[in-house]
């Protein structure tokens, strides 16, 4: 049974910082991601990194603030989440490609976390 558990997501306040985690298991996976949905917008792509190589690509609202990394002896996924500002708040998935590259497209992913409430307040 494939399981992806997110943990890490709070309150803060614009210019903190978080970390998010994802726990994979049941199969492995060729590449991990993060997707954040908020309030009647569309999911939308974080981050992604590949299993393997540890290749990561950003979405640009995110680059250079946010950093996706890996733990393969742990089978965990971070998203560090720095300067964070109030249109990050949202509710943040992690998602997980049986095989393929890292990708934006969340209809690429096959699994998926129950997610976890990011809110950051001005």
């Amino acid at each position: 049974q494939v399981q992806l558990v997110e943990s890490g997501g709070g309150l803060v306040q614009a210019g903190d910082s978080l970390r998010l985690s994802c726990v994979a298991s049941g199969r492995t996976f060729s590449t991990m991601g993060w997707f954040r949905q908020a309030p009647g917008k569309e999911r939308e792509f974080v981050a992604a990194i590949r299993w393997s190589t540890g290749t990561t690509n950003y979405a640009d609202s995110v680059k250079g603030r946010f950093t996706i990394s890996r733990d393969n002896a742990k089978n965990t996924v971070y998203l560090q989440m720095n300067s964070l500002k109030p249109e990050d708040t949202a509710v943040y998935f992690c998602a997980a490609r049986a095989y393929g590259l890292g990708s934006a497209n969340i209809y690429d992913y096959n699994y998926w976390g129950q997610g976890t409430q990011v809110t950051v307040s001005s």
